[in-house]
């Protein structure tokens, strides 16, 4: 396994003004976080946030968790990325994902065969000259796992618990960046720990991605209704002490995880940076 990464993700560094995003990432770089990872939107293009970010920044890494292949074209996806590597050698990921059907279908885009539609992409971005290196896949399933091992620099799974990470590490062997994002809720009252997760995992929960890939791994429809049973909230969202919290982070690093990239829940709010959190973690972790 290659060295440990602790990462960010966070829809603050999308959902805020630039002078804020880029002053938190001054910080995180300063605490020794080794990527931010965030939203590439569902427009056209690929958000300048980005851009911004590294040009604010010397050395964290930046990457799009995830960029829709529905929405943003692979040769626009292409410049941008050739871009910010020209500019910022090797601090810029193209992260891809073939999203949900409820997103690409509420343009007008009939979402059919999303694993076709990526090898697509792929295609165009290996014309482009986009080396595999250069990207990595939001892979959940076995098939998708395969051709981000085979295709990109690994895998960005997202919402899932650290029995997927060993999976992953299984499919993607020895060699590829398996990078999973993991919530988090410094909150030692299980009441409220429970209730802030469940502001982040009732809407989850509601896309089939996400729960076909937990039922393969035995979680019930009893699990997965109402924002989720209490067994299944605690296995994907590590809460409690900053010790607590970093401990279930750590079940993640002993299943196969290079690298995670930790997203703190404050209640549903992303406009407000957890900047104490991420301090504490920092401290803990790094």
């Amino acid at each position: 396994m290659a060295q440990r990464h602790v990462s960010v993700w966070q829809p603050f560094f999308l959902a805020s003004d630039s002078s804020a995003a880029v002053d938190a990432a001054v910080e995180l770089e300063r605490l020794g976080y080794s990527r931010i990872w965030f939203s590439g939107g569902f427009e056209e293009q690929i958000p300048p946030r980005f851009r911004e970010i590294l040009d604010g920044t010397e050395r964290i890494g930046v990457a799009p968790g995830i960029l829709s292949i529905w929405h943003t074209a692979p040769a626009d996806a292409a410049a941008f990325t050739a871009e910010a590597q020209r500019v910022h050698p090797g601090r810029f990921l193209l992260g891809l994902g073939a999203s949900h059907a409820v997103v690409v279908e509420g343009n007008g885009t009939a979402y059919r065969k999303p694993y076709s539609k990526m090898v697509d992409y792929l295609d165009a971005l290996d014309a482009a000259g986009i080396p595999p290196e250069q990207r990595i896949l939001a892979a959940l399933g076995p098939r998708m796992m395969g051709l981000s091992r085979d295709r990109s620099a690994g895998a960005h799974p997202y919402f899932v618990p650290a029995e997927h990470t060993a999976e992953a590490r299984q499919t993607l062997g020895t060699g590829p960046l398996l990078a999973p994002e993991v919530a988090v809720v410094l909150e030692q009252d299980a009441t409220a720990a429970r209730a802030t997760a469940r502001q982040y995992t009732t809407m989850y929960l509601a896309m089939p991605n996400y729960t076909n890939n937990l039922r393969r791994f035995g979680w019930t429809d009893d699990d997965l209704a109402d924002g989720g049973s209490d067994r299944l909230v605690d296995a994907l969202i590590p809460w409690g002490t900053v010790e607590q919290v970093a401990a279930g982070i750590e079940k993640h690093y002993q299943a196969g995880a290079d690298e995670v990239a930790i997203q703190v829940l404050n209640g549903g709010d992303a406009t407000a940076f957890p900047a104490d959190a991420f301090r504490a973690l920092a401290a803990a972790l790094i």
